[in-house]
């Protein structure tokens, strides 16, 4: 999501919210609802919200991350706020203010006979967004379910179901649902969003070279994207210890490879100078025997040579 996917105006005390069909505009009053008396006590006991009634079930409920979601520990994502932030000078967000216009565009869709999916898809997505930043992982799930159930198509909601199975680990739905989303994505419009999300996930699984990839697309299309230039910064540093480390054994294995050959020649050597010597002694052996046996039979060795000589 980004922030231009919401935008705050202020306008005159008896205007409408009013819900547009490609981007969702809540245009409020200036009159701050906490200061309307009676618009305290008619939230004092209202239910936590929601997205009303649960979908049965989406062409996305076999992802793991999601048939498991009544599982799933409550993980709060503060940086989501800026998806509802007014200005960008101020980094904080009413959270109670965000609430009550939720409500407020909630009930007017409920009211709305025309029924226009498009807009109830888009209410539902900004009430699982605000459920992330509470950090009730399974209230946004649902409210994501249902949007997808109106709307399987949207990349925005895909990619926001997305970022909340990469926080969970489920990074192979993860994956699935961020390329779907880039897939899905208008030619028209900036994709810096889905890449970035790519790169983080691909990252934190073990694929560097494909996540540098998809930085460096997101930097392409958002050049002033800080985030970005982090994580390739951090690739970049991971990079180096890992081809020294492989210099390293390279290294190793050759000394190891030098000292076996020096070792073995060595001990060939050795075993050779010592057949040598074994065979001299042999010989010597070999010789006086001969000479002995010659004596007692009355012959002479000289002679026998001189025979051989002749012959």
């Amino acid at each position: 999501t980004t922030v231009d996917s919401i935008s705050v105006t202020t306008v005159s005390d008896d205007q409408e919210i009013q819900l547009l069909p490609n981007s969702l505009c809540l245009l409020v009053s200036k009159t701050n609802p906490t200061e309307n008396s009676d618009w305290n006590k008619s939230t004092t006991k209202l239910k936590p919200l929601n997205c009303g009634k649960k979908v049965n079930s989406t062409q996305y409920d076999h992802l793991r991350g999601i048939s498991e979601r009544h599982q799933h520990t409550h993980i709060p994502e503060p940086d989501v706020a800026m998806v509802f932030q007014t200005n960008h000078k101020s980094s904080e967000v009413d959270m109670n203010d965000l609430e009550q216009k939720l409500r407020k565009a909630n009930r007017d869709l409920e009211r709305d006979s025309t029924g226009q999916k498009q807009q109830s898809a888009q209410v539902y997505n900004l009430i699982g967004n605000f459920w992330r930043i509470k950090g009730n992982t399974q209230t946004s799930i649902e409210c994501f379910r249902k949007a997808l159930s109106i709307s399987p198509e949207d990349p925005e909601i895909l990619l926001n179901l997305a970022r909340v199975l990469f926080n969970l680990q489920y990074l192979d739905d993860a994956i699935f649902l961020a390329r779907r989303s880039l897939h899905l994505q208008p030619s028209g419009q900036n994709a810096w969003l889905q890449h970035y999300t790519l790169g983080e996930i691909l990252k934190s699984y073990g694929h560097p070279q494909e996540a540098a990839m998809h930085f460096n697309q997101a930097l392409l299309l958002n050049p002033g994207f800080q985030p970005a230039r982090s994580h390739l910064r951090d690739l970049d540093t991971d990079s180096h210890p890992s081809v020294t480390h492989l210099t390293l054994f390279i290294i190793l294995f050759l000394v190891v490879g030098v000292l076996f050959g020096i070792v073995t020649s060595i001990e060939s050597n050795f075993q050779d100078t010592s057949l040598s010597d074994s065979s001299k002694v042999q010989q010597r052996h070999f010789n006086r025997a001969m000479a002995m046996r010659s004596i007692k039979l009355g012959i002479n060795p000289r002679m026998c040579r001189i025979r051989k000589t002749n012959s």
